[in-house]
């Protein structure tokens, strides 16, 4: 009898770490077959290959070990390249291969690796290599479960490391600590579940071995302070408290009978700019969250530093979703490197934010010079300059422009999903939104509301509705700066961007509002009119999006690196007087959109189409030699789709395929004709020809009733592709046209002589 890997677990590694003391050893816990992350999210539901442990070994909180196991028959060291790589990934001291026979042990601190000799080290043994000083503050964190809720929530990999790393270095006495997680990742259930550590270990400054944690969090709007209350909602009603400014004047008093506290850094400051704390000493709080600290939270000249220098006792942790960069450098130089990173490429690489497909719109009055048959209705207009993109909104108005901007959006999304739209200033907002309003096709006055600070309470309310997911109004929000950070609703499938991007952190920004999964979400899409990808040509950019339909267009100037980040909104300055311009009749409608295409390289670097299929060309050579090896592959179901899904982990996912279609101007062609053509320049055949083809060749040899069948299939191939001849669609077939198996083998024929003569046929279509 063959003994499987199940077995060799069962029989000969379970023992040994049950021998060892894991599971066994209070405070110790073996996870078995850990899904580390789900794959990324790909086109029609499917995901890519999902990450999981065979063994991951904990104590007293800590994840020390990762277990790789083979079956007996495989070398010992077989799962070393998966051992390292999940233990990187969980931040495991010690990795470790087997085959129940041999082990292999791999420290990832040191890099020794080697030959393990039983018995395999125990708990205390692992937790003294991990670490060889002692700290009582790790063990009582360690002590503390997590929050899960009854066990709805679960930490992701990520999450449990940023956690980790967060109260290490509180339990090793450090000030300023700094998380970077992309948008979309949880960073307020991160802090959260930092919180419950601390406040259930009864951690605080003044080393009271009873007094729970006094600890502010502190965020720049309110919608954030509030988001981060309700999320707090599993420690005692008495422990949280949220600060109000209305509520202090009417109590006379600042509250202080609470271990949790949120509000906004305004809150602090009285009318005049100046800092106020009033019934709050220095000491008062023991730690201090910072959500968003990115946008200037530790600048010198930024509202934050004063409060936190007032409060520096307290432990502070910034939180942020921006990498280091120019624009930020001064808050990685206030609270240090972050203790743990976990960028956009990475979430999106391991399935728990969404992919996005960028469409570059640009147009034939991307720029503007003043003719004499347009009329300038206010405002100097000088009729010798060029109008830039930064212009437009902001100096110079055309509102053709912007409804023929609206118009085309509009036309090309799906009316019914929830869209951002950015704007160049609040009034820009409010144009765009009533555009929407004035074309929409949902008759409800609500379907598009504008969300700026000038907005205020009602602003705040709309974006409340549009968060919710129960909720379809209001559908669209215009805004100018408010939306780019902090809008945590999961199912935004459109961000529009009529307004130039500054800076890379502030691109990373508004793209993080369209990350966050949600059922039946596969990709969001960006419609950017002002040139924005070009910020992918940064080495800093870290977040692969997917190529959208049309060909590529290139040009125009690069956006250089850095720049400031998106200040708070607030009222806008006054300037001199806008230039007001209505084109000629009929101009607005000469305006052309061409849809252009950001491409991806393995690396991560923008390259061209060309540049793409020549990477596709390099990759095919590496699997198919010759035109029959691909026609063989491609005609049996099993084997292709086994080829289809390497395809898919080296980076050429259905849509990207689909894209390659276009571009080889073969829009109804087989997938099998774009790699045809790409590797060996066979001209590509539309799908109906192919067909026919098969119909010409392939029913001659059976009864009527099979070719009746046949005809059927191959009908479905025409009008839907490749998909309608995987061996799963064998059962619809025979239910949809005969109401059932036993039916369709009354006329046909037994399973087997169906599924021969479905496999058959496909021979047939890709020997042409």
């Amino acid at each position: 009898m063959i003994e499987t890997e199940a077995d060799t677990r069962a029989n000969r590694i379970d023992p040994v770490l049950r021998e060892a003391g894991w599971g066994v050893v209070e405070g110790s816990h073996v996870a078995r077959e850990l899904t580390i992350a789900p794959g990324r999210i790909m086109g029609g539901g499917q995901r890519g290959v999902t990450l999981s442990a065979d063994y991951v070994l904990s104590y007293r909180g800590r994840q020390l070990a990762v277990v790789e196991a083979k079956k007996v028959s495989l070398g010992h060291t077989t799962g070393v390249g998966q051992a390292k790589d999940y233990a990187a990934r969980l931040q495991t001291r010690m990795a470790y291969a087997t085959n129940g026979l041999g082990w292999y042990q791999i420290d990832m601190h040191t890099g020794a690796e080697g030959d393990l000799t039983l018995p395999f080290p125990g708990p205390l043994d692992l937790w003294h290599r991990c670490y060889p000083e002692g700290n009582d503050w790790r063990d009582r964190f360690g002590a503390v479960p997590f929050e899960t809720g009854g066990g709805k929530w679960q930490p992701r990999y990520y999450q449990h490391n940023a956690i980790t790393a967060v109260l290490e270095a509180i339990a090793k006495g450090d000030q300023r600590i700094l998380l970077t997680l992309a948008t979309g990742t949880g960073k307020t259930s991160i802090a959260f579940q930092i919180a419950w550590k601390l406040f259930q270990a009864s951690w605080n400054l003044t080393r009271d071995p009873v007094r729970r944690p006094r600890i502010l969090f502190l965020a720049d709007r309110n919608i954030l302070a509030d988001q981060a209350y309700n999320a707090f909602n599993a420690f005692p009603p008495d422990a949280l408290v949220r600060i109000s400014p209305d509520e202090i004047r009417k109590q006379g008093k600042v509250p202080k009978n609470a271990n949790i506290f949120f509000t906004i850094f305004q809150t602090f400051m009285t009318g005049e700019g100046e800092f106020r704390f009033e019934g709050y000493e220095k000491d008062f709080f023991d730690l201090i969250i910072i959500d968003e600290c990115h946008r200037g939270g530790a600048k010198d000249e930024s509202t934050w530093r004063g409060i936190l220098e007032h409060f520096s006792p307290a432990v502070q942790l910034g939180l942020t979703a921006t990498p280091k960069r120019d624009a930020n450098a001064d808050t990685y130089r206030y609270f240090g490197e972050p203790v743990y990173t976990y960028a956009l490429k990475e979430g999106i690489g391991d399935g728990f934010l969404t992919p996005f497909k960028v469409r570059q719109m640009a147009s034939t009055m991307d720029t503007y010079t003043f003719s004499d048959d347009d009329e300038v209705i206010s405002g100097e207009i000088d009729r010798d300059r060029e109008y830039t993109e930064a212009d437009f909104n902001t100096k110079l108005i055309i509102d053709e422009r912007e409804q023929s901007r609206v118009q085309e959006f509009m036309d090309q999304i799906d009316q019914r999903q929830k869209t951002l739209v950015f704007c160049a200033t609040q009034d820009h907002a409010a144009r765009v939104r009533n555009f929407i309003n004035q074309i929409k096709s949902n008759p409800d006055p609500h379907y598009c509301e504008r969300v700026t600070a000038d907005d205020g309470k009602l602003g705040e309310q709309h974006l409340r509705e549009f968060q919710d997911n129960e909720k379809s109004l209001p559908t669209i929000l215009t805004t100018s700066q408010k939306l780019s950070t902090g809008v945590d609703a999961r199912n935004i499938r459109n961000i529009v961007l009529l307004r130039p991007i500054k800076s890379m952190i502030e691109f990373k920004q508004i793209i993080g509002r369209g990350t966050r999964t949600f059922d039946g979400k596969y990709f969001f899409t960006i419609y950017d009119f002002v040139k924005a990808y070009e910020h992918f040509n940064d080495p800093g950019w870290d977040g692969e999006p997917l190529p959208p339909d049309g060909p590529r267009v290139t040009g125009g100037p690069r956006v250089p690196p850095g720049g400031d980040p998106t200040p708070p909104e607030g009222p806008e300055p006054l300037s001199a007087e806008k230039i007001v311009v209505k084109l000629a009749d009929g101009k607005d409608r000469k305006i052309i959109y061409i849809a252009a295409t950001t491409y991806f390289s393995h690396d991560g670097r923008p390259i061209t189409a060309q540049e793409f299929m020549a990477q596709l060309f390099g990759d095919l050579t590496t699997l198919v030699t010759d035109e029959d090896e691909l026609r063989a592959i491609w005609s049996d179901p099993v084997r292709r789709e086994a080829f289809v899904q390497r395809l898919t982990e080296m980076g050429y996912d259905p849509d990207r395929l689909d894209d390659m279609r276009r571009l080889i101007d073969a829009p109804n062609s087989d997938i099998f004709d774009v790699l045809a053509y790409i590797r060996f320049t066979l001209a590509p055949l539309a799908r109906s020809d192919r067909a026919e083809a098969a119909r010409e060749r392939g029913l001659s040899g059976y009864e009527e009733e099979m070719r009746a069948f046949l005809d059927y299939v191959l009908q479905a191939y025409e009008t839907h592709g490749i998909d309608e001849l995987a061996p799963r669609k064998i059962a619809d077939f025979l239910r949809i046209r005969y109401g059932g198996t036993n039916d369709a083998k009354r006329r046909l024929g037994d399973v087997e002589t169906i599924r021969q003569a479905f496999i058959g046929i496909q021979g047939h279509l890709f020997s042409v």
